[in-house]
């Protein structure tokens, strides 16, 4: 279950927030101005989270080692006329 609060209200309940995440595993959204802007959310959803997110960045890496290289040194001191 997700439940959104108030910044204020949620720093007032901190303590009772962590145990509902941490027991229920439910997750909290941080709202400020009408706008939600954070999460206290169970470890395991933030470890998943941060596990797809490395996912990502290797594949992009190798992506990126597939592609063609730049131009060399060599080549960049002839183009500034150094």
């Amino acid at each position: 279950m997700t439940f959104r609060m108030s910044a204020s209200l949620a720093r007032e309940k901190f303590a009772d927030i962590v145990r509902r995440v941490e027991y229920r595993g439910e997750r909290v959204i941080v709202r400020r101005h009408n706008r939600d802007v954070a999460a206290v959310v169970p470890v395991e959803d933030f470890e998943l989270l941060q596990r797809i997110e490395d996912q990502t960045d290797i594949k992009d890496a190798l992506k990126a080692l597939k592609e063609p290289r730049g131009k060399t040194s060599k080549q960049l001191k002839a183009q500034l006329g150094l």
